[in-house]
């Protein structure tokens, strides 16, 4: 039978002769994924760099310098985790790409996404982030308040979706490694469960069968620091059990 790194090797080695749009033809080497197939996160790029499209590796170049800094700061290894490119090759003179060129490329992401199944996907700047939101049937903000999307966690389906800023915007300098790492750090909270789960109502009211999965996977096992519950314990103030992570409050749990 046919395993999980048996699918995604046979993938390595079509996209290294791909040949299925222009691309093909200024490249000088397509750029298959690299990492673990039980990978519980996906990185998704945009297109592989200068030194990347020399050496046919992932984040080799000033990009992977900032990405290995990044992963340090939150105690996370290149192999645990899952990294791929929207697209396969080198973008000419790193210009933006075509949708044509997007649409075509989605063969590998779709099989990519199929095989090693991960619980996040974490897209990297703003073409990765909205080929993820269209792909899920998300809604596409205005490209203005795009940056708003970045350390925000949404949830689609199995999948819970990350978007954070490209390691070159610090390369590039229109941001700095504080802010990127700033931003960085919610990736290390959203593979944690909150502290305070087990005693939390909200997991009573999800095992009673009054509240919906997209709360846990959201909050007590997403993004918990921005859970209205948890500031409130954490700073000992009181709040209802029937308030919700958002900071509502549902009259309808008892």
């Amino acid at each position: 039978m046919e395993t999980v790194e048996d699918k995604l090797q046979e993938l390595k080695k079509k996209v290294q002769t791909c040949r299925l749009c222009r691309l093909s033809e200024t490249r000088i080497r397509a750029v298959p994924p690299e990492g673990s197939p039980d990978a519980r996160i996906m990185i998704i790029a945009q297109a592989p760099g200068r030194e990347e499209n020399q050496q046919g590796k992932m984040f080799v170049g000033p990009s992977g310098d900032v990405l290995n800094r990044l992963f340090a700061s939150i105690g996370l290894k290149r192999e645990d985790v899952y990294m791929t490119n929207m697209l396969k090759c080198f973008l000419p003179n790193c210009r933006k790409p075509r949708q044509d060129e997007i649409d075509t490329c989605n063969v590998y992401i779709d099989q990519e996404i199929e095989h090693v199944n991960p619980e996040i996907l974490v897209p990297l700047g703003y073409h990765p982030t909205k080929h993820l939101l269209k792909k899920f049937n998300l809604e596409i903000p205005n490209r203005n308040h795009f940056p708003d999307l970045f350390g925000k966690l949404m949830v689609a389906g199995r999948y819970k979706i990350l978007p954070l800023r490209h390691p070159a915007t610090v390369v590039h300098q229109s941001a700095n490694f504080q802010k990127l790492e700033k931003n960085y750090q919610k990736l290390k909270v959203v593979t944690q469960t909150c502290k305070w789960h087990e005693v939390c109502p909200v997991k009573y009211f999800y095992d009673q069968g009054k509240l919906s999965k997209d709360w846990i996977d959201r909050y007590c096992k997403g993004d918990w620091e921005s859970c209205e519950r948890y500031r409130m314990e954490e700073h000992n103030i009181p709040h209802s059990d029937n308030m919700l992570p958002d900071g509502t409050i549902d009259h309808n749990l008892k």
